[in-house]
């Protein structure tokens, strides 16, 4: 008799790292489990057959999206394919939602249970998808500790697992330790860019970190400039975005560069709450197309866009959107967050952290995804 295998799909860097903690802790648990589907670097190395790179259905916004259309359409089939000729005893579907409720869709009429970690905000717009999430999702992992009640107050079975974030990132250190571990000047500060991991983001955000970048090189010679590349993301693609200025580039350890750093800034994203539980003061940045801007004002009704803040729900951290992200003004809000805000900020950062709970998000997953296994088919 075959062991039961677990059909594990993710689609970004984020959820790949989210996958492969409850992988690993599944694989300590049961031993005798195997892993197929999709996802990207870390997913494999922890032990998962990846029919198909995370990459294949990574972007973001309306316009980007349209040119990705068949590829995606044909990666959902096959995966679909890939269920009905395995059966896996449950799918774990991390995050991208438009994705892998489609998916879910497709696999639930086949008997195969799913479990949703990582929940879609439709707190924020869309709120009608948690009527298909009721329906398709037999459990949904909620990593934002305001998720749960919301989504089980519209007939989500969801639960409050705590955040990922917590077990990925090192433990608090002086700026010194994480300099000295990446290889970098220890006497020398530091200046940490996040610039996403997505061409995409890159694309639209790059060329503006650089040239902030050189404005502050400019007005402090010393400082080093320190980008970390997302799993995935070709070294030279990133070094391009940077041409033109002295820039460290290290591969992943987004976390150890923004622990290394004096001020860091940082695409919205996941990365602002990783960056946020580093306890370093650091602006976010926001920039899709005007399309996707155009449909996102009108959708979404949130007072912030950044993870930290709204967790605090006040702005601890600057964030800046579209319009305002231009040179004078970024460089104007690193220079205040590092300076005459920079306790206020990190004293925030503190009430983030203690709001997040205890970490072992992983072994809260992977608790979950076994009753499903052991559940009698």
């Amino acid at each position: 008799m075959k062991p039961p295998s677990v059909l594990v799909v993710a689609g970004e860097a984020s959820g790949d790292a989210h996958g492969a903690d409850v992988v690993r802790a599944l694989k300590a648990m049961r031993p005798e489990l195997t892993f197929f589907g999709m996802g990207g670097p870390k997913l494999e190395a922890a032990g998962v057959e990846t029919l198909f790179g995370s990459h294949e259905i990574s972007v973001m916004g309306i316009a980007e999206v349209l040119p990705k259309i068949p590829r995606i359409w044909k990666v959902l089939g096959a995966l679909e394919a890939a269920a009905k000729e395995r059966m896996p005893a449950v799918a774990l579907l991390i995050d991208v939602p438009d994705f892998n409720q489609r998916l879910a869709a497709r696999i639930k009429p086949l008997g195969v249970p799913v479990v949703s970690y990582v929940a879609p905000m439709a707190w924020a717009w869309r709120e009608g998808r948690t009527k298909t999430i009721a329906q398709r999702t037999d459990e949904l992992c909620c990593i934002l500790p305001f998720e749960e009640a919301f989504f089980r107050e519209r007939g989500v079975n969801a639960t409050y697992v705590g955040s990922p974030v917590l077990e990925q990132v090192p433990p608090q250190a002086p700026a010194e330790h994480f300099r000295k571990a990446l290889g970098l000047a220890i006497d020398r500060p530091v200046f940490a860019v996040l610039p996403g991991s997505r061409r995409s983001e890159i694309g639209r955000l790059g060329t503006l970190m650089r040239e902030v970048a050189a404005e502050l090189v400019k007005r402090e010679p010393t400082l080093q400039v320190v980008v970390p590349v997302a799993p995935g993301l070709p070294e030279a693609f990133v070094r391009q975005a940077f041409e033109g200025i002295e820039v460290t580039l290290i591969a992943g350890r987004a976390a150890e560069v923004v622990g290394a750093s004096d001020v860091a800034l940082v695409a919205s994203g996941t990365a602002t709450l990783e960056a946020g539980l580093m306890r370093r003061p650091f602006v976010i940045i926001y920039r899709v197309s005007l399309l996707t801007y155009a449909v996102g004002r009108a959708m979404v009704r949130l007072p912030f866009f950044g993870l930290v803040n709204l967790l605090a729900g006040r702005r601890v951290v600057p964030e800046l959107l579209q319009g305002e992200v231009t040179v004078p003004k970024v460089v104007e809000a690193l220079e205040k967050v590092r300076g005459p805000e920079r306790e206020v900020c990190l004293s925030g950062l503190d009430e983030v952290r203690a709001k997040l709970g205890a970490p072992g998000a992983a072994r809260r997953v992977a608790e979950r995804v076994l009753a499903y296994v052991d559940r009698p088919r």
